[in-house]
């Protein structure tokens, strides 16, 4: 296992689905449904918490951890209310998963090098794993510290570092992908006077809602930057998005409208919105992808919304119900 930066991660418990859980979603469907669009993060896992891990005492905190490391997923994500805003109360949580590492990886070496260091707890992408820290106790199982190591080059027959040479069968790259916005850019789109996608995100993107970028008439984003997105469960985000750009739609058509893109106005506000909350988090504290810092050259910006999926779906309504607010629309003409 050749690592650079160690991330946090966090056990899956995953097992057969408990028949009464089972039975009371199904009778519940509607009801759960319409709940998890309300949440933070569009999961019904554990409620968040509204106590602060700063105004809570040392035996109930490590209570709470330790009922949510055992329920596990992303259920610590929302063990206290503070833990994604204030850094001295998301310490506490680092601390937490810190020890768990130690208590799992039998070797204090490897277990100091699987110790994330120097960004807050869940300020980048959360792993959910089986096994993964306990599988550093096997003895076919060596960590290679790339920090201290570095990689020198791939050979025809492995991977060799500054130290020595390793024979391997198959290696698996896990190096980072252009998050948000390459899928976008890399297709060429071009707007008004034949302006480009890349151009108009050259500062980093902008758009309004998430779901559209002023000079691209007609152009949608689904769960793009500016919108919950990866900060949430996709699934839920991509819903409410085809569902809003429904209702759009249909009553585009009742008013004979064919075009519709943001104002510049609204667009900027947006994007201050969005600036503004993530400022109110830790997540500015990582070289992340969600801030585009893996990839060379590219704007470092807080990308997705961190308002929250039941907040933004709020906010979208209020948009759909004040005649599309924001959004100018182009009636077709009449021939």
């Amino acid at each position: 296992m050749f690592q650079r930066t160690p991330n946090f991660s966090v056990p899956a418990h995953n097992g057969p689905a408990n028949p009464e859980v089972r039975k009371n979603w199904l009778a519940n469907r509607a009801e759960n449904r319409m709940a998890q669009r309300q949440t933070l993060g569009g999961f019904m896992s554990s409620v968040a918490n509204e106590q602060k891990a700063s105004e809570t005492g040392d035996n109930e905190r490590r209570k709470v951890y330790e009922e949510r490391w055992a329920e596990g997923g992303f259920a610590i994500l929302g063990a206290f209310a503070d833990q994604s805003a204030d850094p001295s109360s998301n310490e506490l949580v680092a601390q937490f998963a810190a020890e768990k590492i130690r208590e799992i990886v039998r070797d204090p070496k490897v277990a100091e090098k699987l110790t994330p260091k120097g960004y807050p707890f869940g300020a980048k992408r959360l792993c959910v794993d089986t096994g993964y820290y306990q599988n550093f106790n096997r003895p076919n199982v060596e960590l290679i510290d790339l920090n201290e190591t570095p990689l020198d080059t791939i050979t025809e027959t492995g991977v060799a570092t500054s130290e020595k040479q390793y024979e391997v069968d198959a290696i698996i790259f896990a190096i980072g992908f252009d998050a948000m916005t390459g899928a976008l850019t890399r297709m060429d789109i071009k707007g008004r006077e034949g302006r480009t996608l890349v151009d108009s995100w050259a500062e980093g993107p902008k758009t309004y809602l998430g779901l559209m970028v002023s000079g691209f008439p007609n152009l949608f984003t689904i769960t793009g930057p500016g919108s919950p997105s990866v900060l949430s469960n996709m699934v839920v985000s991509i819903e409410q998005h085809v569902e809003w750009l429904a209702d759009l739609f249909v009553f585009m058509r009742d008013s004979n409208m064919v075009e519709i893109e943001p104002t510049a106005h609204a667009q900027e506000f947006w994007v201050e919105h969005v600036n503004e909350v993530s400022n109110y988090t830790v997540y500015n504290y990582a070289n992340s992808w969600y801030l585009g810092a893996n990839i060379p050259g590219k704007p470092r910006v807080f990308m997705p919304y961190a308002g929250g999926v039941g907040a933004y779906r709020d906010l979208c309504a209020a948009v759909a119900a004040n005649a599309y607010m924001g959004f100018k629309l182009k009636m077709a003409e009449q021939g």
